[in-house]
């Protein structure tokens, strides 16, 4: 029994025999109509589930005048789901979303021709948005908008869309699993990352692929004299912030090599990872994906810069006009876990404690509370520093950096995306803040 309730958490039924009313007797039916058909139920393949479904779904709809009409017609907070009208390949994932109080209106499945679609009644929270990206396979695009998702599958591979409503099931069962889902998308994100050569002063092919990627999502787009990449992102009225990874890497990667998975911790077969600092600029691609969907109120300035590696170089030339305006600065270039750098040695400080306090407080809010101030070495923070902005550097869970024992433990990088979700969907960077820092 346990692949049919499978098949049916994938249609997005409740397997516990806890459904009622229309549901419960096309659930009946269908059954008959398998055991008529001498059908095994625990050898029956989905595509024969699934015909099976339909098939009655039609003859009910056809002679039950009683059956609600589509879901558009109905509101989900009052009314049960018409499941039996949702397109097959949708109708899990709409049940699971509205479990979990994201009410939608109308969807599509698009019936073999992408994207399905799926309407929501309000506008999208980011921890929404972050369920919904989380639980959608590499195999299928998801773009969404503030009341809308599109889902692009593969030709002939619609029923990707099944596996969403399968783990959107799991994390609506347990909210845990969402995290695990998380960590794999992240590593979908790094793996692209940690193929592309970018030894410093060759940062040309990480650049265009980032410029890529950043065309459609950031208001503002454009590579400086220097050669550093940089963008903002307007969310209404605020604090500017900047967010800063370094695009190079401190030797070009072996040609031949693979990279080695142990659980949640990748390694190079040959040379250096990369993660340094590859994590970083995958963190600030997350939180670019989270912001336009969270309550933060500013712009988000972003500087991904070259020559890091061989004495912070990029950050050093950077246009000073994209600065000017800069209220603080989040650097994600720091080795371990759940370290904020406030100074280089204990003898430069990057900015007053109220600044680092803020990472501390966010850290506790998000469940992680040794989230703590410490000093470090030479990075981009101590640069933007110098020029008189509140700077910090956050963990990303690289280790041994700069060796063949380079390693980067994911779970640890989302950790870093968790903090920085929290410090931005509650302002925590306050402009009040930010001037007392300016001051101090």
């Amino acid at each position: 029994m346990e692949k049919l309730i499978k098949f049916m958490i994938r249609q997005g039924f409740l397997p516990e025999d806890a459904e009622t009313g229309i549901t419960s007797q096309w659930l009946a039916q269908t059954f008959a109509t398998l055991i008529q058909r001498h059908q095994h139920l625990d050898a029956i393949s989905e595509a024969d589930w699934l015909e099976a479904l339909q098939q009655t779904a039609r003859r009910m709809v056809c002679h039950n005048h009683d059956i609600p009409g589509r879901e558009m017609l109905l509101d989900p907070r009052k009314n049960e789901l018409p499941l039996i009208q949702i397109d097959p390949y949708v109708r899990g994932i709409v049940r699971w979303l509205n479990m979990m109080h994201i009410y939608t209106f109308n969807s599509c499945d698009g019936e073999g021709r992408p994207p399905a679609r799926i309407d929501f009644l309000n506008d999208l929270s980011a921890t929404q948005a972050s369920i919904i990206r989380a639980c959608t396979p590499e195999s299928v695009d998801v773009k969404l908008k503030k009341r809308k998702a599109a889902f692009s599958y593969k030709k002939g591979q619609i029923a990707d869309l099944l596996t969403i409503a399968e783990r959107l099931h799991n994390v609506w069962r347990n909210p845990e699993t969402l995290k695990v889902y998380r960590s794999e998308k992240l590593k979908q994100r790094l793996m692209p990352l940690l193929h592309i050569q970018g030894e410093s002063g060759e940062e040309r092919a990480i650049r265009h692929w980032l410029h890529r990627y950043l065309q459609s999502r950031a208001n503002w787009l454009r590579t400086d004299g220097y050669g550093n990449l940089l963008a903002a992102v307007h969310c209404g009225k605020g604090p500017v912030i900047l967010l800063s990874a370094h695009m190079d890497t401190v030797q070009s990667f072996h040609p031949s090599r693979t990279i080695i998975e142990n659980g949640t911790i990748l390694k190079s077969s040959d040379g250096i990872l990369g993660a340094d600092d590859r994590a970083g600029i995958a963190v600030i691609l997350e939180i670019l994906d989270f912001i336009r969907h969270s309550r933060f109120q500013g712009t988000l300035k972003i500087a991904f810069t070259v020559e890091e590696e061989i004495g912070c170089l990029g950050s050093r030339h950077i246009d000073p006009a994209f600065l000017r305006d800069v209220d603080a600065a989040i650097v994600v270039d720091r080795r371990g876990t759940r370290d904020i750098v406030t100074s280089w040695a204990g003898r430069v400080p990057f900015c007053p404690d109220e600044y680092g306090r803020i990472f501390e407080t966010a850290g506790a809010l998000a469940g992680m509370p040794d989230w703590k101030m410490t000093h470090g070495g030479l990075s981009d923070a101590k640069v933007f520093a110098e020029f008189g902005i509140p700077s910090v550097n956050l963990s990303v869970g690289y280790e041994h950096e700069h060796t063949e024992s380079e390693t980067l433990d994911y779970k640890a990088t989302l950790e870093t995306v968790l903090l920085l979700e929290t410090v931005f969907e509650n302002n925590m960077i306050a402009e009040k803040l930010v001037a007392i820092c300016n001051k101090s």
